[in-house]
């Protein structure tokens, strides 16, 4: 119907030209496409508007032609003044283009007569004008309707609509070889979407694993068949009694049966299960609508930002998914978007709420294509485990400058937000750092809410060897406590730049092997012998591994609230005062146990050269190799 109305249209307008074309002016009247006029608050002939309409359209070819065949500008000032707009298409060669150019800016209002608002599309160009600045992002709703579409489809295929003016409708179909997942297809589908945005009006691309097609006017779409189960073979002529037939039939029966039965109770979990995803989503998006701070962004947007998520904008792998780079226009910011379902719901709920100076920021989500998105602030220097242990090591006041920043995320985490919130993950790759090497926690994935003054009980381990609290790791319930042990040993891995296992020499060996112990344990034997030193500025030094070990302190009863250890490491507060043996954890039993449980590598023999004790005060000056 859409078809013949449009044919009718063409053709009275057809009718209309070769009746008027009497006069040289006529004849440069060029016929629009399905031109969409304003109705209402039309000029009036004499009007100001009017005027200033026309000197536009007399100023918009030669712009143009001078301006790379496209031109953007306004007549005229306050109420009445116009706004258009003029491109040549670049499949069309440059005598068409002009032609395009002088004739749709002399005969438009032919067409559309008093219409303040005008768009209009030829063969060769598209003309606009309005009272109100030109619109600068264009109505493609319909294709992030396909890309979510065609990902949720079993058939891998999806078509919509979406209004485009007041007479005409924009249709699109998606399509994607079933053998794609759900993830696959949204982004072939996306891909092609940022390929055809420039075009508005419509755009086909055909590939081997997807197809995306729209335009405006009627797009005729056939659905395919429903599959139908292959049926049986016919039975041959056979010898077989009929005693055989029957029970070839039971037990066919039998077996389809059994095939319904697995199948629908398949099906009732899989729907189980998309709506407690889906109820998760409306949670998160609730949780996001009482925010200020973070906001949605459409699929495509970050498709566009990350090159596809291109490999080349790769940042790394974490635990969770990947990580990307990325450039996003609309807020003119370089970002960092990590992928991910497992983590989503915990660290959106929790950090979108957060608003601390020393925590990655959260700007925004995504999950309208099937995919969970979390778009972060970029931190150009990256993650602090790159620059403990890569070729360059970081200067004393730069670590230093470090554990001060973390410590005052702790302090905010624990103490200063409305609820207490446990992290259970604090470590070196955890730390980010930006363009001036502050420090930000983030990776916010087993991060918990508790009321202040309560624990968390669970029977899931949660965070990395070496860094969890022991007695977490027996008795399943994390705290505060928790994190503050974790942010000890964060300390002693900053000062002394060694990782949580540390060989140690045993003494009387001659053939130079060694034990693997944990560094609390490691620098409590310097500690005991007064051979924590340094000669950078050797009182932080000293005070920030005697925090590190106060924070890390086996006896829970005697270990510091964040703030206390915060208090000290700003010297406003004196240090603690520590046994020069390590004690032994009260919760655990042989006394080595604590190291057998705390360690990814706990005891044993190594074959790399061991350190020599005897020599302690330059081995902390050098950081990265123990003397």
């Amino acid at each position: 119907m859409a078809s013949r109305l449009l044919l009718v249209a063409i053709a009275s307008a057809m009718a209309l030209l070769s009746s008027t074309a009497t006069s040289k002016d006529d004849n440069k009247i060029l016929q629009p496409w399905a031109p969409d006029c304003s109705t209402a608050d039309n000029y009036t002939a004499g009007s100001q508007y009017k005027r200033n309409l026309d000197k536009l359209l007399a100023a918009l070819p030669e712009a143009a032609g001078d301006n790379g065949w496209f031109y953007e500008g306004s007549a005229g000032a306050g109420p009445d003044e116009v706004f258009g707009l003029i491109m040549c298409y670049a499949d069309y060669n440059a005598t068409a283009c002009l032609d395009c150019l002088d004739r749709a800016a002399a005969g438009i209002t032919t067409f559309c007569p008093g219409s303040r608002s005008v768009r209009a599309m030829y063969d060769a160009c598209t003309l606009q004008y309005s009272a109100t600045p030109i619109p600068s992002t264009a109505d493609l709703a319909v294709l992030y309707r396909l890309t979510g579409g065609v990902a949720a489809s079993p058939l891998r295929l999806a078509n919509s609509t979406t209004p485009y003016t007041d007479s005409w409708t924009m249709y699109g179909l998606a399509q994607c070889t079933r053998v794609l997942n759900a993830s696959e297809c949204s982004r072939c589908v996306s891909g092609y979407a940022e390929i055809l945005f420039p075009n508005n009006t419509g755009g086909v691309i055909k590939g081997y694993s997807c197809y995306l097609r729209y335009q405006v006017g009627y797009l005729d779409i056939t659905m395919p068949p429903p599959t139908v189960a292959a049926a049986l073979p016919a039975p041959g002529p056979s010898s077989s009694s009929k005693t055989g037939i029957i029970i070839f039939v039971c037990v066919g029966s039998i077996l389809f049966l059994a095939f319904l039965v697995a199948s629908s109770m398949w099906l009732l979990r899989r729907r189980r299960r998309k709506a407690k995803l889906l109820e998760e989503a409306m949670a998160i998006d609730d949780e996001f609508d009482e925010e200020t701070g973070p906001k949605q962004f459409r699929y495509g947007e970050l498709v566009t930002a990350t090159d596809i998520f291109s490999d080349k904008q790769k940042l790394g792998e974490g635990g969770f998914g990947s990580v990307y780079r990325g450039y996003i226009k609309e807020i003119d910011r370089h970002v960092a978007i990590k992928q991910g379902r497992k983590e989503y719901a915990s660290e959106v709920t929790i950090i979108s709420r957060l608003r601390h100076r020393n925590l990655v920021q959260l700007i925004g989500w995504c999950h309208d294509s099937g995919d969970l998105l979390l778009v972060y602030e970029l931190m150009p220097n990256g993650s602090l485990d790159t620059h403990l242990y890569g070729n360059m090591a970081l200067p004393w006041p730069l670590r230093h400058k470090i554990v001060l920043g973390i410590g005052s995320a702790l302090l905010y985490l624990h103490q200063d937000w409305e609820q207490c919130v446990l992290h259970r993950d604090i470590k070196p790759s955890n730390v980010m750092l930006d363009a001036s090497f502050n420090a930000k926690l983030g990776d916010f994935g087993l991060a918990r809410l508790v009321d202040h003054g309560s624990r968390l009980h669970t029977t899931v381990l949660a965070g990395t060897m070496g860094y969890m609290d022991p007695e977490c790791m027996i008795t399943g319930r994390a705290d505060i406590k928790s994190d503050v042990y974790s942010f000890g040993v964060l300390l002693l891995e900053i000062a002394c730049g060694r990782r949580p296992p540390v060989a140690r020499t045993q003494h009387g060996d001659e053939d130079g092997e060694h034990d693997v112990v944990h560094i609390v344990q490691w620098v409590w034997e310097f500690y005991g012998r007064g051979n924590v030193k340094g000669e950078f500025d050797a009182r932080e030094m000293e005070t920030m591994m005697v925090v590190g070990l106060w924070c890390a302190h086996p006896d829970r009863s005697l270990t510091p609230s964040i703030r206390q250890a915060v208090n000290v490491l700003w010297r406003e507060a004196p240090r603690p005062s520590l046994p020069a043996r390590m004690p032994v954890a009260t919760f655990l039993s042989p006394p080595n146990a604590l190291y057998y449980t705390s360690s990814v590598a706990t005891s044993g023999r190594s074959t790399a050269s061991a350190p020599d004790n005897t020599v302690v005060s330059n081995c902390f000056l050098k950081f990265l190799d123990i003397c």
